[in-house]
């Protein structure tokens, strides 16, 4: 269900779409009613009717805002990146679906525009993110409850702002949650490329910590190695280099790793684990290989590894707005240091989301896939 809510609708040109709630049933993300109208747009958003393919699935529809209420706040979307999550949404395979249909979008920030009377803690000109997931933020602009709204600072890049929300705020999290790690510990991860991964490499190395960073091998390997070096990276190796005895020469200049960070699952958890010091802990936050964990009972018993799993919305679920307002101010004293940047992207128009969303789901794409409005 939705996190947050308002009242939608989705009308064609012959009348309501068979299937789809009245305004006055129908509790979605944003106060905006959904319009085949053939008059100019007042607001465009990216709308799935049913769980698909996003290529195919997703359209680019005219909407009409609704008025601000009292507790509402009138927001211009800015920029909202596509993320795995977004994409797993749409296909149905999340652990949080709202209700069809749907705007796309979880991250994302905005401009206020105008507020209700009764709304205190934002102004316009503020940026704003949202509070939780489902927010619907793939439009050009929308009313929202003022409580599924958080301020961040306007003096960080844009890029920042938009990719503030999960990625960075999943990477700290992992840091520090599960292990004591102390200055000159090493932490181990695969999708080391991904947005997770960049935003630990750099937490990281702003901690003093060392990270091992497994990635796969493609053509430009070396150009990858340079990148993420660049961000921080101690050690940069592919999965095939994962495997090979040659690794043990890592762990002659700095310690076995007690954490293991793993977005992919299969063979690459498998390898994880094998490398993690006795005690350590592995952490799932993905799977993108969409293949089980195989953990051998030896490392198990005989090294007493620990698995866990790490979810932000439960994360937020079990914190208060405030713990989560604290989080985002500690990753924006990264941004300001400049310890911590938006890791690499690509700005796409949001009328050319078909090409934003295709090169979201091809492999070895490095740059995450912004949409500008």
């Amino acid at each position: 269900m939705w996190v947050c809510g308002a009242v939608f609708r989705l009308r064609a040109l012959a009348g309501p779409r068979k299937g789809l709630c009245p305004a006055s049933g129908c509790r979605g993300p944003a106060a905006a009613s959904y319009s085949a109208s053939a008059d100019p747009p007042r607001v465009r958003a990216l709308v799935y009717g049913h769980h698909g393919d996003p290529a195919k699935v997703v359209e680019l529809k005219n909407m009409e805002l609704a008025a601000v209420g009292g507790s509402d706040v009138h927001v211009k979307m800015l920029a909202a990146p596509i993320n795995p999550s977004d994409i797993n949404m749409i296909q149905g395979n999340y652990g949080l679906l709202p209700e069809l249909p749907a705007v796309g979008g979880n991250e994302g920030v905005g401009q206020v525009i105008a507020v209700g009377s009764n709304v205190t803690g934002v102004k316009p000109g503020d940026w704003v993110i949202p509070a939780n997931p489902g927010l619907g933020t793939w439009r050009t602009e929308a009313v929202f409850s003022e409580e599924a709204l958080i301020e961040v600072p306007s003096d960080i890049p844009l890029q920042s702002a938009a990719t503030l929300g999960v990625n960075p705020c999943t990477a700290y999290r992992m840091l520090m949650d599960f292990e004591q790690l102390q200055p000159g510990d090493s932490v181990i991860q695969n999708a080391s490329n991904s947005g997770v991964g960049q935003a630990v490499i750099q937490i990281a190395a702003a901690l003093g910590l060392k990270t091992i960073n497994v990635v796969r091998d493609r053509p430009d390997i070396q150009k990858l190695t340079d990148r993420l070096k660049n961000l921080g990276a101690e050690h940069v190796v592919t999965e095939e280099g994962l495997r090979k005895p040659e690794m043990k020469n890592i762990f002659k200049a700095i310690p076995q790793p007690r954490l293991a960070l793993n977005c992919v699952g299969g063979k690459s958890s498998t390898e994880l684990l094998r490398q993690l010091a006795p005690g350590g802990t592995m952490v799932t936050y993905g799977g993108m290989a969409k293949q089980p964990i195989i953990a051998s009972v030896s490392l198990i018993i005989f090294k007493d590894l620990k698995l866990r799993g790490f979810w932000l919305s439960q994360w937020k679920k079990d914190h208060s707005l405030d713990q989560f307002r604290e989080l985002l101010l500690t990753l924006c004293d990264f941004i300001h240091r400049g310890q911590l940047t938006a890791p690499a992207c690509s700005e796409v128009p949001l009328q050319d989301y078909q090409r934003a969303l295709e090169a979201s789901m091809k492999p070895f794409v490095s740059s995450k896939q912004i949409l500008t409005m």
